[in-house]
């Protein structure tokens, strides 16, 4: 956020509406028109799944997570803030009352009947038209500031917009585009395995805690990290997302690694909803070889350290289904169901290859997860350090083709 700016929040779930806003922005009409009004410009910013598909797609900056959807707003130079779906918070209206602050829901789902809150139904056949307007409020109250403004001066630098394909490029290269090097080094011992931590923020933990000790203690101990969501956004904000910081963070093997490839050690693969991207990086793991059959045999594991939402637990379940084994914190609704409980605990494994679990404590939250990996290692015969040895033209000969 910047103070001499039209500063315009987005906030939600949808995609089309985030698009659509981003383009209008951006517009030599729209960038006038700011200036005709004071500002030097118009600055987007964004919150909780949006603020990761802008990210990813367009470079526009992150402003927060779930849980700072609110601070957004007091710092006094929020001049809109568009909401759709999902992780909205009902008080923002009260919060945006005591500012200047424009508040725009454009779905009905999430449609509040306070009168400072501005109602715009966002519809795809008139997509630009709705997009303008959102724009143009923004710019007319960049006027009506009244408080004074206190945007944090902390930023971090990040690197994101990995997806499935980028990172093959980056691994392999333009002619050599594969998942193999990852492999190799999984096999060769220099990275453990595979991480992948998503999810909310829940405001029965302390803000992000979870999240990133988690994170830490996983990559200190030579396990890539695959993040989606606020997870991702609390990385960011600790520094992890940059290739410098696996000097500072990581174990020796994944340290070398990320050095050599020129990647952090945390990679953001996008929003909430994107969680299946990591699914088919795994699948492409399996079909680069050397790590078994099936996404149940990699050394990998799944958590969402501070979920909060349904659709948390409609995608791990997801993840389990499809062979990984995943760890929720801060609580399950199974856990008065004991019979069930256990069900889904062990049961699943015979099923799915994978299960549910739940540990609260951060860092035995993580050594579950090196556990599960270790114990992947070992049943794929990868656990045990290997010799070195040069391989001469006899030896060569006697190597089985296939």
């Amino acid at each position: 956020m910047k103070q001499d700016m039209v500063n315009i929040v987005i906030h939600g779930h949808e995609p089309v509406l985030s698009e659509m806003v981003i383009a209008v922005s951006q517009t030599p009409k729209m960038d006038k028109y700011a200036k005709s009004k004071g500002a030097k410009g118009i600055q987007l910013s964004g919150i909780c799944c949006t603020a990761n598909e802008m990210l990813q797609r367009h470079g526009v900056p992150l402003c927060g997570t779930f849980l700072q959807q609110e601070l957004a707003i007091i710092t006094g130079a929020c001049d809109a803030m568009v909401v759709d779906i999902q992780c909205i918070f009902q008080n923002l209206a009260n919060v945006a009352k005591c500012f200047h602050t424009k508040l725009i829901t454009t779905h009905p789902i999430a449609r509040m009947e306070q009168e400072n809150v501005i109602h715009i139904e966002f519809d795809e056949h008139h997509a630009l038209e709705d997009a303008e307007r959102i724009v143009r409020l923004a710019i007319d109250n960049f006027e009506n500031r009244r408080a004074e403004v206190m945007i944090p001066e902390q930023k971090s630098p990040i690197v994101a917009g990995f997806g499935v394909e980028s990172i093959e490029y980056h691994l392999g290269g333009t002619f050599r585009g594969s998942y193999y090097t990852l492999n190799d080094n999984i096999i060769n011992g220099r990275i453990r395995g595979i991480g992948g931590v998503v999810g909310c923020n829940n405001v029965r933990t302390k803000h992000n805690e979870s999240h990133i000790r988690i994170v830490k203690e996983l990559i200190k101990n030579d396990v890539i990290v695959l993040t989606t969501g606020c997870n991702a956004i609390a990385c960011a904000m600790e520094g992890l997302l940059t290739p410098e910081s696996a000097k500072v963070f990581c174990g020796p093997g994944l340290a070398e690694v990320c050095e050599t490839v020129g990647k952090p050690p945390v990679l953001h693969l996008g929003s909430c909803v994107d969680n299946s991207r990591i699914l088919l990086a795994a699948a492409e793991v399996v079909k680069a070889g050397g790590l078994g059959h099936d996404i149940s045999d990699l050394p990998a594991a799944g958590s969402a350290p501070e979920w909060m939402s349904e659709k948390a637990i409609s995608i791990g379940h997801y993840f389990v289904a499809s062979g990984v084994y995943t760890i929720f914190g801060v609580t399950l609704p199974v856990s008065g169901a004991p019979v069930f409980q256990k069900y889904i605990f062990e049961e699943f494994e015979k099923l799915y290859g994978s299960m549910w679990d739940l540990e609260v404590d951060p860092i035995k939250h993580a050594h579950k997860m090196i556990a599960h990996i270790d114990k992947k290692r070992q049943e794929l015969g990868i656990d045990k350090s290997r010799e070195r040895i040069l391989v001469d033209m006899a030896a060569r000969r006697e190597l089985e083709t296939a």
